[in-house]
């Protein structure tokens, strides 16, 4: 007996029983990132056992991010046309040159208005370490999803701001810090590896494309499964007002973003580095070391950057999906009146 179907479109059928759940999660916005996150986070909290249970598992789920974030590399390398090369360093160049500029704008602004002890309890270098820091991860996934394979071949240049060294040159304590020259080179090398295999092999390419949800789903459970929420009351309010912040940021950077990028370019990714890194939380203490004099403040900046970090986490994907969506409806020009009571309306 034939099982029954039901049909979807013209080449895509679901059998009966069959939950669909893949796709279900790649036409909700951002599903693909929000819903591993939140069942991470959630085992993270409340069994945070699971994922330390060792062999394959703690591997897989725990460990597993920087592995498949190389995987997912390679594949999203495999869909940059050979013609393309020129975007994503522009791409890179502009998303990285944005983050700086506005973290050392508020960070120094923050400090010239309210002294070392800054802001709300949240010190200068604290700020300029949540905002010129993004989760390359999170932007790798949205970019998936939301974006092109310029977008992710950006990652290579944007990856750059992953870590203390932006922070500590706006600090000015550069005689402490390198060029994370061998990052770069190890971002590089799995999207070069792509790159050349997918120009080459069609096939490949078409793999590669089929394979990147599968990444991108497992790849974010990898990353939740580090953070849970009692980070966020050790940090209190003043983590959540700087995680608010950084995700506030995203608007600044979709629209000036948009504003570089020729039209056929533009889309919502701007807005995916309205993020702060994971481990920015490992950035308070490099700059205690290259300055002594913050080291009153390290562990409660510490806090309060990875509080920031799970705030933008779970927001920044709601944000680029608001802007996805109101990009596709409207139907007169991006940045016109026009477009944007087209917007409104609908």
């Amino acid at each position: 007996m034939q099982s029954e179907v039901n049909v979807k479109g013209e080449n895509e059928k679901v059998e009966k029983g069959d939950l669909d759940l893949l796709n279900k999660m790649k036409k909700m916005p951002g599903g693909l990132v929000i819903i591993p996150l939140l069942l991470a986070v959630a085992i993270a909290t409340f069994v945070p056992q699971a994922f330390q249970i060792g062999g394959y598992v703690t591997a897989l789920f725990y460990q597993g991010n920087a592995a498949m974030m190389g995987l997912f590399l390679i594949i999203c390398g495999s869909t940059i046309s050979i013609k393309q090369v020129g975007m994503p360093l522009y791409k890179g160049v502009t998303l990285t040159g944005m983050k700086f500029v506005l973290g050392v704008i508020l960070g120094v602004l923050v400090g010239k208005l309210c002294g070392p002890a800054g802001f709300l309890g949240i010190a200068p270098f604290v700020w300029i370490a949540a905002i010129t820091n993004s989760n390359g991860s999170l932007y790798i996934s949205l970019s998936s999803q939301f974006g092109n394979s310029t977008d992710t071949g950006a990652i290579s240049v944007l990856s750059l701001n992953d870590g203390p060294f932006f922070t500590l040159i706006a600090l000015g304590a550069t005689g402490l810090a390198s060029i994370p020259i061998n990052s770069l080179i190890a971002t590089l090398i799995p999207i070069l590896i792509g790159f050349a295999w997918g120009n080459v092999d069609k096939e490949f390419r078409k793999a590669c494309v089929a394979a990147q949800p599968i990444i991108t789903f497992f790849m974010t459970i990898s990353i939740g499964s580090k953070t849970d929420i009692k980070t966020i009351i050790t940090a209190g309010a003043a983590g959540i007002i700087i995680g608010l912040v950084s995700a506030a940021t995203a608007v600044i950077f979709f629209i000036v973003f948009n504003l570089l990028l020729p039209k056929k370019e533009r889309n919502a990714m701007g807005a995916a580095i309205g993020t702060t890194a994971l481990n920015s939380a490992m950035t308070p203490a490099a700059v205690a070391e290259a300055d002594p004099s913050m080291a009153p403040y390290t562990e409660m900046a510490t806090a309060q950057c990875a509080t920031a970090s799970i705030i933008t986490l779970f927001l920044c994907p709601f944000i680029v999906a608001f802007f996805d969506n109101m990009m596709r409806k409207r139907k007169t020009g991006i940045y016109s009146p026009e477009g944007w009571a087209v917007a409104k309306a609908q």
